[in-house]
């Protein structure tokens, strides 16, 4: 799976003109956009909207709020003129995402209020889609885009939705755009960056389908890794991830982290949940660190860091580790981290620290 940046931004912008250009002399105002209430000419302009924006977000580095602007085209602008926008704000996009480094993070409210430059580019690249998708069918025009590009965006910006066997079908019920069988109706719908917990010398950035499937294959998930890493706990943790992903029952919030060092941007180990809480608020943490960057504190504090996010939680009770008897540096962390033993058997210790709700 490719990782999603500026050249997945072009391939969907020129796909969008390329179609759109065959009916630039249709009125493009006076007819609706498939089954929105905007008209066809309204949403050829919000989608070079949405581009700017997102470009702006990124360039921008805004972190509290949108960037206080939005475009305006000329009057008298022809179908032909607003597709000459699209096409160069979204070359503003795919340049933008390009020259940003990977850790910067912006302001989108959808779900943990940033995003990073893969997540504006998945935005932006679903926004040409759908709404060329509501133009075309207003138009009359047969619209399919590439299915390798559908299955990207959904990897990297719906890790909540089931894969299915149809890229493209399955972004459009999952945009509210039509019908999967087995599946209800989609009537409302959000983007899901992922999720960014901020410890102090390390931030714990969600792990993405799209990023597990290149960690799972032996990448490094699109994170710079100290040398030797990541540790193959990690790319372990990332298979497990994928496989509830495509089963359908993946949560984003309580899956894999990458632990990625402030000082350099270097990804040092992974660190994540087992799964969901269970009916008793319980939840399974489990690490590991690239020998590179062992003897450092990392794994405490990272341990540290997501056990107070979880146990904030309202669904969470306590948070509880397990780790094998000969390995003393692993209970050192546990401890550290506050965890109590609780329990063992001949083969694994139990460690559980318990929050307010416990």
């Amino acid at each position: 799976m490719r990782s999603m940046g500026g050249e997945q931004v072009e391939e969907a912008v020129a796909g969008a003109v390329a179609l759109l250009r065959t009916a630039t002399d249709r009125d493009w105002a006076a007819l609706p956009a498939g089954r929105l209430e905007w008209s066809c000419r309204y949403t050829a302009e919000h989608i070079a909207s949405d581009l700017i924006a997102y470009a702006g977000q990124l360039a921008g580095r805004a972190t509290e709020a949108y960037v206080p602007f939005e475009i305006t085209l000329d009057d008298g602008t022809d179908n032909e003129g607003v597709l000459h926008v699209v096409e160069t704000t979204g070359a503003l996009l795919a340049a933008t995402v390009r020259t940003t480094p990977h850790e910067v993070r912006a302001f989108h409210p959808y779900p943990f209020r940033s995003a990073n430059r893969g997540g504006f580019a998945a935005m932006g690249i679903t926004e040409v889609l759908a709404h060329t998708h509501d133009i075309a069918e207003g138009l009359g025009l047969a619209y399919e885009p590439p299915a390798e590009l559908c299955a990207d965006v959904l990897a990297r910006i719906f890790p909540h939705v089931q894969p299915g066997a149809d890229p493209w079908r399955t972004l459009l019920w999952a945009t509210g755009r039509g019908e999967l069988p087995g599946r209800a109706p989609v009537t409302e719908w959000r983007w899901r960056n992922n999720l960014v917990i901020e410890a102090e010398r390390l931030t714990l950035q969600g792990v993405t389908p799209a990023a597990a499937t290149d960690l799972a294959a032996g990448g490094g998930g699109g994170f710079e890794w100290v040398e030797s890493g990541p540790f193959q706990g990690t790319r372990d943790a990332a298979g497990m991830l994928l496989k509830a992903y495509e089963a359908g029952v993946h949560r984003p919030e309580w899956g894999v982290f990458v632990l990625v060092r402030r000082q350099d941007g270097r990804a040092v180990g992974g660190m994540g949940f087992h799964g969901a809480p269970d009916e008793d608020g319980r939840v399974e943490i489990g690490y590991d660190l690239a020998e590179a960057a062992r003897g450092h504190g990392y794994a405490t504090e990272a341990l540290r860091a997501l056990s107070a996010w979880a146990l904030a939680r309202e669904e969470v009770t306590s948070v509880f580790a397990t780790t094998e008897h000969a390995n003393l540096a692993s209970q050192a962390v546990i401890v550290r981290a506050g965890f109590t033993r609780v329990a063992g058997d001949e083969e694994q210790l139990a460690y559980e620290l318990r929050g307010p709700r416990g």
